[in-house]
């Protein structure tokens, strides 16, 4: 169950899903994922944002209400989720960026690679998506209903704990303090500036 109230913006949302756990039970097990990273993204007024051109087939998700998830494909390679956030209509999701296995880590380690370390077999958006097993598949899930992919309540980060930063690997809006992450965890992904970096006011 998740107590968070997900209908507000996405830059309020994003620190609060930090120690939310999302799950997935697949036909090959069950994977869960404390989350340890999050960026949010708003529509019209984020010229990062998938959104920020209008509605299209690929982004519809992220005008839908709050509570779903909106899953894309990065750069033709990485699958990417994000929780939506807001008010029905309007654009605003939350790119979950990394966490710790808490569960299933035997099945994430077989999407993932025998050879990799635990605190990365869920560091950065593709490789969370890899091993939580999340594919074009769940677009559109609604995480509160019980689906196969669930977002839950954990441990709740204490405020002390968080940082925020710019956000990682965009070349618009780069600049905009709306990366949030947990202090001192290894699961956390490095930050990394786009080459194609443009300059921007903040938000």
């Amino acid at each position: 169950m998740n107590t968070l109230n997900l209908a507000r913006p996405a830059e309020e949302v994003a620190p609060e899903l930090l120690g939310s756990i999302l799950t997935h039970k697949s036909p090959e097990g069950t994977v869960s994922i404390s989350i340890t990273e999050t960026e949010a993204y708003s529509g019209a007024a984020d010229p990062a944002s998938h959104a920020y051109r209008g509605r299209t087939p690929r982004n519809a998700v992220m005008f839908g209400p709050a509570g779903h998830l909106y899953v894309y494909r990065s750069h033709g390679l990485h699958w990417c989720a994000n929780i939506v956030t807001g008010t029905d209509g309007i654009a605003s999701a939350v790119l979950v960026r990394a966490g710790r296995i808490v569960e299933g880590e035997d099945l994430a380690r077989k999407r993932r690679g025998d050879k990799v370390e635990s605190a990365r077999l869920a560091r950065g958006p593709g490789n969370f998506c890899q091993a939580l097993g999340i594919t074009a598949e769940h677009d559109g899930t609604d995480l509160l209903a019980g689906a196969s992919v669930t977002l839950s309540d954990g441990e709740p980060v204490p405020a002390a704990l968080i940082r925020i930063g710019p956000r990682v690997g965009v070349s618009r809006a780069h600049d905009w303090q709306h990366r949030f992450f947990v202090a001192g965890d290894p699961t956390v992904s490095a930050y990394r500036l786009s080459p194609r970096a443009k300059p921007s006011a903040g938000a």
